[in-house]
């Protein structure tokens, strides 16, 4: 399929990898599907992709920034209800977890919201967002200067 994108434009997508979100996302209960799309420093290089871009299929101004969370807090292991996970199908050994971010004008500002993890089962392609009660997690958990020091690191 070819969809319109507002970060990469036009792009053609191998519909098997159109994830369905049953209920949307927070703030777009209506746009059910989406892709995940990736930069030229991704999974081209074989290396897991920092920023990678959940992209509507229906609406191309809608594309949320989103990572694994496990690249800047080794620690975040959220709690997922049994109800929410059966709803994404029976294959659940490689689900993907990833979280939504806030770039604004100043990038050193760029923060992570931990309380609404989007979930992706790649065996069914079903994914949701959910919102979590864990007061110990943040909705704008600063990420910016751990990539920076993960950045330099990897490049010594």
């Amino acid at each position: 399929m070819r969809i319109m994108t507002k970060a990469f434009g036009e792009a053609e997508i191998d519909d098997s990898k159109k994830l369905h979100f049953e209920n949307g996302i927070i703030g777009f209960p209506d746009m059910k599907d989406y892709v995940l799309l990736f930069d030229s420093e991704g999974e081209d290089e074989g290396k897991r992709a920092s920023v990678m871009w959940l992209q509507s299929t229906e609406e191309p101004m809608l594309a949320l920034p989103v990572m694994d969370p496990l690249l800047v807090s080794d620690c975040y292991q959220p709690f997922f209800d049994a109800a929410v996970l059966s709803s994404l199908g029976e294959t659940r050994e490689d689900l993907m977890v990833l979280c939504a971010l806030t770039v604004p004008s100043k990038i050193e500002n760029m923060t992570m919201n931990q309380k609404a993890p989007i979930l992706i089962n790649p065996a069914t392609n079903k994914a949701c967002q959910i919102i979590l009660e864990n007061p110990e997690l943040q909705i704008k958990y600063p990420v910016y200067e751990i990539l920076k020091r993960r950045q330099e690191k990897a490049s010594a």
